[in-house]
């Protein structure tokens, strides 16, 4: 087999899935433009729709002709940078548990599930709690080491003994060090008052109450981590076969897992420090696309990182409509909204494989 067929047909064992990613290139491009299409239309509906009524003529003024009144500052000033950092953390959550399953060859590979969430809000915390910093530029890299040892963590508690790491051990570990993290982070907020009032609507992850400025800061990061998971979709589909086919066929694989890890750490530290601790986001999406497009990376990548931003940015919509004038965090919605869609995902007879 030739390395460029290998490459398409990754998912060793998946014959079908690999067809269907190598026979339909033109229906899968298409995909991608009706995706994007559909982003678009989510991110009109987040500007124009909340918890103020704001009819559609007046969003269109506040862009064109914007004259300071309070409808045109809420659109400028609180829609338009909650709908970008919409876009911006759910591109990245869905790409982080895209690259995650896809290393670590589990399909419960999740940020939430495998503790990376949760050892990044400890991060925020300690920065928050502790240190008094409240410069998201500065938790930001707490949150990036939160990630990375939640990480290192997790893996090497999965690999410990003889029976090596497993998708059902690498959830336990997972689970049982996100616990301890969010044990840690209760801690510290129950002898602050202040801090837990800073950050409660933000551990329940929240799109609200982060300015323009901030999405600034933490867009390079974001950036960054996208462009170097969507990078790694060749390597990965390599490393489907086994590392010894992998390694016959010019993949560095310690290279590639490093740079995987750092694509992740850059992915879950910036957006847990945007949203807060988003669960179900990245373990839920790349299942559904992978039954929709097979396990080739090369689409698999891209379209998580598209997809994600619909379901959330959708459920924050539904948040702001259903408790006016009031709002519901988009943690809660999407909770609300993923649990049912992940079981109904579990019990299908033929779960897309990796």
């Amino acid at each position: 087999m030739r390395p460029a067929e290998v490459t398409v047909a990754a998912g060793a064992g998946q014959e079908d899935g690999g067809r269907q990613a190598r026979g339909r290139p033109s229906v899968l491009v298409a995909g991608l433009v009706v995706t994007v299409a559909l982003l678009a239309l989510v991110a009109m509906a987040s500007v124009a729709l909340g918890a103020r009524s704001v009819s559609f003529s007046t969003v269109i003024d506040a862009f064109l002709a914007p004259d300071g009144s309070n409808d045109h500052t809420v659109i400028r000033e609180l829609r338009v940078p909650r709908t970008l950092l919409g876009l911006g953390v759910g591109a990245t959550l869905g790409l982080a548990g895209a690259l995650m399953q896809s290393l670590t060859r589990n399909p419960l590979a999740d940020p939430g599930l495998l503790g990376i969430d949760q050892g990044a809000a400890l991060g925020v915390t300690l920065a928050l709690g502790i240190f008094g910093l409240t410069d998201p530029v500065v938790y930001v890299w707490f949150a990036f080491g939160g990630a990375a040892l939640a990480s290192v963590a997790v893996y090497s508690l999965a690999s410990s003994g003889r029976a090596g790491s497993s998708p059902v051990r690498l959830a336990l570990a997972g689970v049982a060090f996100g616990m301890v993290c969010t044990a840690i982070s209760s801690a510290i907020l129950r002898t602050d008052s202040q801090t837990f009032d800073r950050m409660r609507f933000w551990l329940t992850g929240s799109l609200a109450g982060q300015t323009a400025d901030t999405l600034v800061r933490l867009a390079p990061f974001m950036a960054a981590g996208l462009v170097l998971g969507l990078l790694l979709a060749r390597p990965l589909n390599m490393l489907a076969l086994g590392e010894d086919a992998g390694k016959a066929l010019g993949v560095n694989v310690n290279r590639t897992r490093i740079l995987t890890g750092v694509a992740v750490t850059l992915l879950c530290g910036a957006a847990t420090a945007a949203a807060g601790p988003l669960v179900f986001v990245g373990l839920i999406v790349p299942h559904a696309v992978r039954a929709l497009v097979g396990p080739d990376q090369r689409w698999v990548l891209p379209y998580s990182a598209l997809a994600a931003p619909i379901l959330l940015l959708g459920a924050d919509v539904i948040g702001r409509l259903i408790a006016r004038p009031g709002e519901v965090q988009v943690g809660i919605v999407w909770a609300v909204i993923g649990a049912p869609i992940f079981i109904m995902l579990a019990r299908r007879k033929r779960v897309a494989a990796l």
